[in-house]
């Protein structure tokens, strides 16, 4: 991370201007919140089971997923990423709803040659159609330590965060014609597994399995939601949790400021862009600020 870009941080948050950022995560054991979904061998506990590493082989990857279904609110994780040549694999934290016309919003961390940065790729899917991806590239090696990585989610926008730092803003543009996710309750996944048929360079670079096991770690397990079954239409404390006060239905200026900082430094690809998939930009594209700026020199 860049000396400018901390100093920046560091002045937003002596100034205040983070006061809408989410609640701060509360870490719990894993069996709290979740539940192996596969490949339960693949799992290993550590630290009284406030820590846990998923395995990838030859053979199977492994994953999780949280024991209740959610209609709106807070999820983190802790993340550790796997280190060295990660390349052909993709670790994965997404909320997902349990029918063919699904709703599910998805990290998704793309693995790569060693020394080569780490691609992050995000996309909300409602109504069973995603092609909103966005890839960013990481500021700083996610092998290395503990990042926490989370989904702010409300009526008003989905917010998707890197620590801090705002990396997407998906809102609500229903009134455009364009689909959100507000009336089907998802559980939360992750998972490891192996996709060396297009997660690094489009399928050039091919797992190495001489490198296995290939491991991530995690810990946290933050889940602050609505609770409902999977059938719920409407969540019970709809308006009275914080995520549905005011100053979570927008980013703050602040906010805005970084995220604009992410994406004209670190994007490397935004499906708003992409005139060979869409010749006219998609209407949310205005509302969730991803029309690129006009040439700047500035900062």
């Amino acid at each position: 991370m860049g000396f400018k870009w901390m100093l920046m941080l560091l002045v937003l948050l002596i100034r205040g201007a983070m006061g809408a950022m989410p609640n701060k995560p509360i870490d719990v054991p894993f069996g709290r919140n979740y539940e192996p979904s596969w490949a339960r061998d693949h799992i290993k506990y550590f630290n009284h089971d406030t820590e846990i590493q998923l395995s990838l082989d030859n053979l199977t990857g492994t994953g999780f997923q949280s024991k209740g279904s959610y209609l709106f609110g807070h999820f983190a994780m802790h993340i550790k990423m796997v280190a060295g040549d990660s390349a052909g694999t993709v670790t994965a934290f997404y909320l997902s709803s349990q029918n063919n016309e699904h709703d599910e919003i998805d990290f998704e961390f793309l693995g790569n040659k060693t020394g080569e940065p780490y691609i992050l790729q995000t996309n909300v899917y409602v109504g069973g159609k995603g092609d909103k991806e966005q890839r960013i590239y990481l500021w700083f090696d996610p092998t290395k330590e503990y990042h926490t990585y989370s989904v702010l989610w409300n009526l008003h926008q989905i917010v998707f965060f890197v620590d801090e730092y705002p990396i997407r803003v998906f809102k609500n543009s229903k009134d455009l014609g364009v689909k959100f996710p507000f009336d089907q309750p998802m559980k939360i996944y992750s998972s490891l597994w192996e996709a060396d048929d297009w997660a690094t360079r489009g399928g050039l670079e091919k797992i190495d399995w001489s490198n296995q096991p290939f491991v991530a770690s995690y810990k946290g397990f933050h889940i602050d939601g609505c609770e409902s079954s999977v059938n719920a239409k409407y969540c019970a404390t709809q308006g009275k949790k914080w995520w549905d006060q005011k100053e979570f239905q927008d980013l703050d200026k602040n906010q805005w400021r970084l995220l604009r900082r992410v994406r004209d430094k670190y994007t490397i690809y935004n499906y708003c862009t992409d005139k060979k998939r869409y010749s006219t930009m998609p209407k949310e594209c205005g509302r969730n600020r991803d029309v690129p700026r006009k040439s700047s020199k500035k900062n």
